[in-house]
């Protein structure tokens, strides 16, 4: 990139700084995958939320005139994102998920679940809506599966569960920002071992990249808590212990989400027995399966051995 103060004297309008960082994004070849899967809308996005304007910014504002700290704080972000590889909503302090905005940092991992669109359609048919008293959001991260799960089950209480207190803090302001207080709550946890009762829904995005694709993985995913990424030689050490033990925390008619990404393939191999009910999204994604606890009982014995 040019010094700052020939950049800052030659773009002027808002216009200018999205084409700019249009730009730069193409010539570095970035990878996307945290929120946009293209240089134009990270582009946008950058520049509008670093405004604290809407990302559908109204085309007559395009034309507004920055003032220098703006321009500045634009021109850092973009170098950021460029030469240090940082994820978007890492830069921006946000990120956002069914349409809701979330507070991350790099103690959580970006959301991007496609478990957002079995809770947009209330996890059907797998439960009934009204049946929903108590959800666990297990390996929750920033807390964003269960506080969507939230707005889509307003009669239920939501626990969201993690081993990383730093990432149970970003979960717990979050929380807050959309006053849910009274309803959803955080627990400290290592998998199961501190939790209490029975749910009607347990859903969990845990740590399961596997050692290989953790060697290759891009860049900007180096940003994210590797806790939360990385969980052995096949990615499933995690999704060993929820298999075996999410029974005990289920109701009868209870089911288990579990995102499984990559490691789909991994975990057939090893239950070659076991008929995983894949969801397949219309929105794109994969990796997800779903088991009701009538299967968990059936398949009990194959997750001790």
């Amino acid at each position: 990139m040019a010094d700052t103060q020939s950049l800052t004297n030659h773009l002027i309008t808002i216009r200018d700084y999205i084409r700019y960082a249009y730009t730069q994004f193409n010539r570095a070849d970035i990878f996307y995958g945290h929120g946009t899967d293209n240089a134009w809308d990270e582009a946008v996005f950058l520049v509008a939320r670093t405004l604290s304007l809407p990302w559908d910014i109204d085309a007559d504002l395009l034309d507004a005139r920055l003032v220098p700290e703006e321009k500045e704080e634009i021109l850092r972000r973009i170098s950021l994102r460029v030469d240090k590889r940082m994820p978007l909503p890492y830069l921006l302090g946000e990120a956002l998920f069914m349409g809701l905005s979330f507070k991350v940092n790099d103690h959580v991992l970006i959301p991007r679940s496609p478990i957002a669109e079995l809770i947009e359609n209330g996890f059907a048919p797998w439960v009934v809506h009204e049946d929903v008293n108590r959800i666990l959001d297990l390996c929750t991260g920033s807390g964003c599966i269960g506080i969507a799960a939230a707005f889509e089950f307003p009669a239920a209480t939501v626990d969201l569960s993690d081993l990383s207190a730093d990432a149970l803090e970003i979960a717990s302001e979050n929380i807050r920002a959309h006053q849910l207080q009274d309803r959803v709550s955080v627990i400290q946890s290592d998998v199961f071992e501190n939790i209490e009762g029975r749910y009607d829904i347990i859903v969990t995005n845990p740590p399961y990249v596997d050692a290989g694709d953790m060697h290759s993985m891009p860049d900007e995913f180096r940003h994210e808590p590797e806790m939360a990424l990385a969980c052995g030689e096949d990615g499933l050490d995690i999704v060993r212990v929820i298999l075996r033990e999410a029974r005990e925390y289920l109701t009868e008619n209870g089911i288990l989400v579990v995102e499984v990404g990559n490691s789909w393939m991994a975990l057939e191999a090893l239950f070659p027995d076991i008929i995983f009910n894949w969801v397949e999204f219309e929105h794109g994604g994969g990796g997800v399966f779903i088991m009701m606890a009538e299967e968990l009982d059936l398949y009990a014995d194959l997750f001790v051995s």
